[in-house]
């Protein structure tokens, strides 16, 4: 008898003394998702950001939704981007021909899409604020090539537009910070001018002719979409101000189409 009270008084007072030290065991009940997907979001919305809205359903987080938003629609405009030339490329290729497509017009573009391209990559942007212009400028390219192909068959034109465009990649990688960004700004302006001839001829004609709907709202949305990505997550006053720019250029070309839903253009006088 006196053994087992003495056991019980044993394990009585070792209970005591270890139980206020033993570390209480919380069931960790946050929701996680899987390595899979927690791996790229957190690389993309940034550790706090994923935490707060993948997996504590934070949505009243502002600036975290904010930014979740910018890169949903950023990544949107890089897959539009991968894939907005591809029917062009295939017109090409199925009818051997390149007739009515201005070379001029696509060197020109191509050139503004380096600077745009070489510009961001040397500021180390997120790939999600200017990705498309990657996929555009490789389109373009290849465009630029089969339409000396098609129209004369000229492999040293060809050759030597590769040669402009890759010493072009080259010329815009090792000068001054300063001219690169004087370079980028001078191309805003060519690009918004390239919008003026259009507007113009839809106020004179009173219809917008054969403009394309699909293009003018995909490069509505895109400018739109791409001025929030810039303001969210760029502090750069000069790409936020080209993609506002653009954006209403484009805007004035929707309200544009929707007066002049299918108007016949109005009969010149001689």
């Amino acid at each position: 008898m006196s053994i087992s009270f003495f056991l019980l008084l044993l394990c009585f007072i070792t209970v005591s003394f270890t139980l206020p030290i033993t570390p209480v065991i919380i069931e960790d009940t946050q929701y996680r998702l899987p390595a899979l997907i927690n791996q790229p979001g957190v690389k993309l919305l940034g550790e706090a950001c994923y935490e707060s809205l993948l997996e504590r359903f934070e949505i009243t987080n502002i600036s975290c939704l904010k930014l979740a938003i910018s890169k949903a629609l950023g990544l949107g405009i890089v897959v539009g981007g991968a894939i907005v030339k591809i029917p062009q490329i295939i017109t090409i290729l199925r009818g051997r021909s390149a007739q009515g497509l201005s070379l001029a017009s696509f060197v020109m573009e191509t050139s503004a899409y380096e600077i745009v391209l070489i510009y961001n990559t040397r500021l180390h942007n997120p790939f999600s604020t200017y990705g498309e212009v990657l996929f555009m400028t490789a389109q373009n390219i290849l465009i630029s090539l089969l339409i000396p192909y098609y129209q004369s068959r000229n492999y040293t034109y060809m050759t030597g537009l590769l040669c402009y465009f890759l010493a072009g990649f080259a010329f815009l990688e090792v000068i001054p910070a300063w001219l690169m960004s004087l370079l980028y700004a001078l191309q805003i302006p060519i690009g918004l001018a390239s919008k003026i001839p259009q507007i113009r001829a839809n106020y004179l004609n009173q219809s917008t002719g054969q403009l394309s709907v699909f293009a003018v709202l995909n490069y509505f949305a895109g400018t739109t979409a791409r001025a929030f990505t810039t303001w969210t997550e760029l502090d750069d006053p000069i790409m936020l101000g080209g993609n506002l720019l653009a954006s209403v250029l484009n805007g004035v070309l929707v309200i544009q189409l929707i007066m002049y839903w299918k108007k016949p253009p109005v009969p010149k006088v001689d």
